[in-house]
């Protein structure tokens, strides 16, 4: 696990209150990696987009359902190597039957489990269930899949990176997700998003505005997309 500092509760916040959209035009601002990398792909479905954004670390853990466990793993270790991580924690699960996951990890009582110890949500490239009993908790749902039973379902690693969405993610990891989807912000620029998203917001609102005014003419819109594109 990467050395690093984590964000101030108000740093948090202002971060979450930004969509994962700007979020991921802000990251492009800074030059670092190529656009089209650090997020995950529509393979993963927001299950609550009324409950809005959620930011937090990653913990990690790797399942299967379509078998009876050979092993059963501690609940106690797993959650003793997730409290290595800094809080809040999203919980981001590989499902080896994808694409094909038939038992859900996630319903009522391990989102309930988890909230408790610090979670915000999980993501996941299995299925998830209980919509109607998890939602009213404010526990966000991400998925590839919504299914009725949890079959044989059990953790068969933890603690390790995981590939979920086509985004490889590692343990305390910076995730950003809402409805639009679930993006990586790297540690070093955490600090910095806000400030940038708000300058991208300040550009767009201008051509906004123009365009949707009466003296919107093609020159003058070519020359404030440069600016905003």
């Amino acid at each position: 696990m990467p050395a690093m500092e984590p964000l101030k509760p108000e740093e948090l916040a202002a971060v979450r209150a930004i969509s994962t959209p700007t979020i991921c035009n802000a990251i492009e601002t800074f030059n670092i990696g190529s656009r089209n990398e650090g997020f995950m792909d529509s393979t993963i479905t927001c299950r609550f987009p009324e409950i809005g954004p959620v930011v937090g670390y990653a913990v990690t853990a790797k399942i299967r359902a379509a078998e009876p466990p050979c092993i059963e793993l501690s609940h106690s270790k797993v959650w003793a190597e997730f409290e290595r991580v800094p809080k809040p924690w999203l919980v981001v699960i590989e499902d080896f039957d994808y694409p094909n996951p038939v038992g859900s990890f996630w319903g009522e009582v391990n989102a309930s489990v988890y909230k408790a110890l610090g979670a915000v949500g999980t993501i996941t490239n299995g299925g998830v269930r209980d919509l109607r009993e998890v939602r009213a908790t404010g526990f966000q749902f991400f998925s590839s899949s919504v299914l009725v039973s949890h079959a044989y379902v059990h953790i068969v690693e933890y603690g390790g990176p995981v590939v979920v969405g086509g985004l490889t993610v590692r343990p305390a990891d910076l995730l950003h997700s809402d409805e639009h989807g679930v993006i990586s912000i790297p540690h070093e620029i955490a600090c910095d998003i806000p400030k940038a998203a708000q300058a991208i917001e300040a550009a767009e609102c201008g051509l906004i505005d123009f365009a949707r005014s009466p003296a919107c003419r093609p020159e003058g819109l070519a020359e404030m997309y440069g600016k905003v594109d």
